[in-house]
């Protein structure tokens, strides 16, 4: 079986728990809630996971990563494990302490002072979620893929469920007599059961895991310890200024477009809402790198390390270039996954798309500094594309609203992509097939072209237009398979 071959089936592995997990949650959950919260809700919902993500990467500061980098060696990987998992622990206990006794300043940066109960919820929330993540990291480095999908869909389920139940079940009792669930109920805190929701599923989450710390001894190698900080600081910050690119922009649009509160917080969540159906692209992406990122430093010491990283990179420009031109050409049907008031803002799901693309090139090009120890090359570059981000959301935001913020997910994760790939020819040189890469992306945006060109003649309906849509997609695909037969042929036939 080739590498590709392998790598393929353990992304779809990883695809089972993350992209068709996340898809149940899209097809229930987000329909659902952007139909039951105002705009001006889903705005604050969107804020305080952009608020979690950057805790996640503070929180866990990339001992994940540097779990991988030192405890690959099996015979290494107890020590690591123990001694990561030993920092994380206390250094979490420290910092949600801190959370919950300031859970109202706190509050009042992100939304309102009254909304501290939400701060309240995701300490313990981030607090579980940080306690997974090495565990999470160890059936990775394992190749338990099965074990890690089961979790997390189990995660995702408990967390549709619960929220179904309080929503929209507990009223519907209530109504017919059952008084009792009045107790736990309070129609005014609806966004408050969504993130209880979200809290006892991490909580379970974490229950499942704990069979990962019980089957090793406890030590901690203050040594390993200082090594693994030395490589994850720098990554640490590559995290979060990731999470400035991905997320702060919920932030920056409550803070810099113009209006009231109440009027900016309804543009977030229109934002917020369209941006649940570019990150379908996003989650492909968290699906590769799930798989990738272990699969990179298992394979750091062959001889034709460079060439599998270059093959597996066409590899993903060739999938994300389809899954960009799947979801640009049915676009009109993929817009009932969210409520009527957010899709005014679709607009942007296209350039968001092209956005989360580049970053998935990053990702490809940015495994050099990695296997080689210069993980400040990263945090350089991505201070670059926060420095973009930032830049760019405070000129457009005000002139142009959220297609500011897309604007600048875009020209961030471009310069990123472009920044690894050409400081990485000087230090560790991948023969990348640009050209190639650049054909696939370069046909889908040429086909999408060709469907915003052909819109004015399918005025009969929505029906002719995705036929239309359809014939393009299916050029695009003989298109490409009468130009590389032959490297799907390596793919699915060579030895690895």
């Amino acid at each position: 079986m080739s590498f590709i071959r392998s790598l393929a089936g353990e992304t779809a592995v990883y695809g089972v728990s993350n992209i068709l997990g996340r898809i149940l949650q899209y097809l229930l959950l987000t329909p659902y809630l952007t139909r039951i919260f105002r705009t001006e809700e889903y705005g604050i919902h969107g804020i305080m996971y952009s608020f979690a993500a950057l805790l996640m990467v503070l929180l866990t500061y990339r001992m994940e990563t540097a779990f991988f980098r030192f405890g690959n060696a099996e015979e290494e990987r107890p020590v690591t494990f123990s001694t990561a998992s030993i920092s994380l622990l206390l250094s979490t206990l420290a910092f949600v302490l801190g959370l919950l006794l300031f859970a109202e300043p706190i509050a009042g940066v992100l939304t309102r002072p009254g909304d501290a109960v939400y701060v309240v919820y995701f300490a313990f929330i981030v607090g579980f979620d940080v306690l997974a993540a090495l565990p999470f990291a160890k059936l990775r480095l394992e190749n338990r893929a099965y074990r890690f999908a089961a979790i997390k869909i189990v995660n995702i389920l408990i967390t549709i469920v619960l929220t179904l139940f309080m929503l929209s079940l507990c009223p519907y009792l209530i109504s017919r007599g059952y008084h009792q669930l009045e107790a736990i109920y309070d129609p005014t805190r609806q966004l408050d059961y969504v993130f209880l929701a979200n809290l006892i599923a991490s909580a379970l989450v974490w229950l499942l895991l704990l069979p990962e710390y019980f089957q090793l001894r406890l030590q901690f190698s203050f040594e390993r310890w200082k090594r693994m900080l030395r490589y994850a600081m720098p990554l640490v910050i590559v995290g979060v200024a990731g999470v400035v690119n991905q997320l702060l922009d919920r932030f920056l649009l409550k803070e810099w477009l113009p209006g009231t509160l109440d009027e900016r917080l309804d543009q977030v969540g229109i934002y917020n809402g369209c941006v649940k159906l570019a990150i379908l692209m996003n989650l492909f992406i968290q699906a590769f790198n799930y798989a990738a990122e272990p699969f990179f430093f298992k394979n750091a010491n062959r001889s034709d390390t460079r060439n599998i990283y270059a093959e597996v990179a066409q590899a993903f420009a060739l999938v994300g270039s389809f899954v960009f031109l799947g979801i640009v050409l049915y676009l009109d049907l993929v817009q009932y996954i969210i409520g009527r008031d957010y899709r005014e803002g679709l607009g942007v799901v296209p350039i968001l798309l092209l956005a989360y693309f580049l970053l998935g090139l990053y990702y490809n090009f940015s495994i050099w500094y990695k296997v080689t120890d210069r993980t400040h090359f990263g945090a350089w570059i991505s201070l670059g594309g926060a420095c973009i981000t930032l830049g760019v959301n405070y000129l457009l935001i005000p002139r142009v609203g959220y297609y500011g913020s897309a604007l600048a997910a875009l020209g961030c994760y471009g310069f990123m992509a472009t920044a690894s790939l050409l400081v990485g020819r000087r230090y560790y040189p991948v023969p990348y097939p640009l050209k190639k890469m650049a054909l696939y992306v370069g046909a889908a945006l040429v086909c999408y072209a060709l469907s915003v060109g052909l819109r004015p003649l399918a005025a009969e309906g929505m029906g002719t237009h995705l036929g239309l849509n359809t014939l393009l997609l299916l050029l695009w695909l003989g298109g490409l398979y009468s130009l590389e037969k032959e490297t799907f042929a390596r793919w699915m036939g060579r030895g690895g």
